[in-house]
């Protein structure tokens, strides 16, 4: 049968996310059960893309980037694949009607990381939207269970959700992107020099990103809206954490929560969910 296949790749995505991602696993688990499935194989989809492009050196990440990309088209297109990450993912694809642009997007955006080192705010917002505002709509097509009218009407928080976790993701790994990839996101700053003046910015840049998406969360139905209040919640506090550290330390070293803070910060934000302080 193959159900048996598809719970394996299923299951597949969900060891993906739990191996890579504690904040998104215990945010998942928050979640309606029905959408962990779905949400663990979005994840997946995603992080092998992004491994692809961060990961893989010493191989030709160009063409294993396209085969990836080849072989997500046919598995949308057959309904199958022998590979379970695309298997579990195609299967979303198709159940919830995640438009097609937003995965060509997202290619696009991990196409740009192979070759390009920096970035003009064109191409910087046009990365931010491939490689996080799209997932974030990959979410809400789930959450919203195809009801068109809710999607739109949370289409622009969604977004703003995902391009506030990529920039907090890219200011904690500033020192990873720069020395060891070569990359610099923001656009016009020079991170051999980086002040407090630029991080700031940066930050004021996020900060607006988090209320417009904290906004739309709260309208979010009850079956998604804890899981991803979770997941806000703990982004949150890595974020404050940034803000509250110098601009010569964040360029040499990694900002973190660890798990057993993780773990204290679900039980506030679950909390806070059920007072109704969102």
């Amino acid at each position: 049968m193959k159900q048996i296949f598809d719970d394996l790749s299923q299951r597949f995505s969900k060891e993906t996310t739990q191996t890579y991602s504690t904040s998104f696993s215990l945010g998942i688990r928050f979640l309606d059960k029905r959408f962990h499935g779905p949400i663990y194989s979005v994840y997946g989809f995603v992080r092998f893309a992004d491994e692809i492009v961060d990961s893989f050196h010493g191989y030709n990440k160009a063409e294993l980037l396209s085969e990836f990309k080849e072989e997500t088209w046919k598995a949308i297109a057959n309904g199958i694949s022998l590979n379970p990450i695309l298997n579990s993912f195609q299967k979303v694809v198709n159940e919830y009607n995640v438009d097609f642009e937003l995965i060509e997007r997202f290619f696009d955006s991990m196409e740009t990381d192979l070759e390009q080192k920096s970035h003009t705010i064109d191409s910087y917002n046009q990365y931010i939207l491939g490689s996080a505002e799209v997932v974030g709509l990959m979410c809400l097509r789930i959450f919203t269970e195809n009801d068109g009218e809710l999607y739109k009407k949370l289409k622009r928080p969604a977004m703003k959700l995902g391009a506030a976790f990529q920039k907090v993701n890219f200011l904690r790994d500033l020192n990873a992107d720069f020395e060891g990839l070569g990359r610099t996101y923001f656009p016009g700053v020079d991170f051999n020099r980086f002040s407090m003046h630029e991080k700031e910015r940066i930050q004021e840049e996020i900060e607006i990103d988090f209320a417009e998406a904290l906004a739309g969360i709260r309208k979010l139905p009850a079956s998604s809206r804890r899981g991803v209040y979770l997941a806000y919640y703990y982004y949150r506090k890595l974020f404050l954490k940034i803000t509250n550290t110098p601009a010569e330390l964040i360029m040499k070293t990694r900002i973190r929560i660890s798990n057993h803070s993780k773990i204290g910060l679900m039980f506030k934000s679950m909390l806070r969910h059920q007072l109704n302080l969102l």
